[in-house]
């Protein structure tokens, strides 16, 4: 397996009022306009006596994706680890979201 393959992604994205942290392999920008693409989605071997409910709750939303699409603007962060952690759902009350810079539009009058 390259390099390139084992890279590791953990992505942070508000979510209907919740922040996902999700962890994947293949980051894109999606040829759809606005939208960034998770592809190949990690999770941890599920634990035989205590389950996350968040994280179990990822599993069944993305476990069978293929790739997802991600309005741009709800991205807060994309980093690159070494290590994965747990996947994981985090309430957001919205009052800190700062929406992604967009380029300044060319006023012409």
């Amino acid at each position: 397996m390259d390099s390139i393959n084992r890279r590791l992604y953990r992505v942070q994205f508000h979510n209907a009022r919740q922040i996902y942290e999700v962890y994947v392999r293949e980051v894109y920008s999606s040829e759809m306009y606005g939208f960034v693409e998770l592809r190949k989605f990690v999770f941890g071997k599920p634990a035989q006596v205590v389950i996350d409910p968040s994280e179990e709750k990822l599993r069944v939303e993305f476990g069978d994706v293929d790739s997802t699409l991600v309005p741009i603007h709800s991205v807060i962060r994309i980093d690159e680890v070494k290590k994965q952690g747990t996947p994981k759902i985090l309430e957001s009350d919205g009052s800190n979201v700062t929406p992604f810079p967009l380029p300044a539009q060319d006023r012409k009058r």
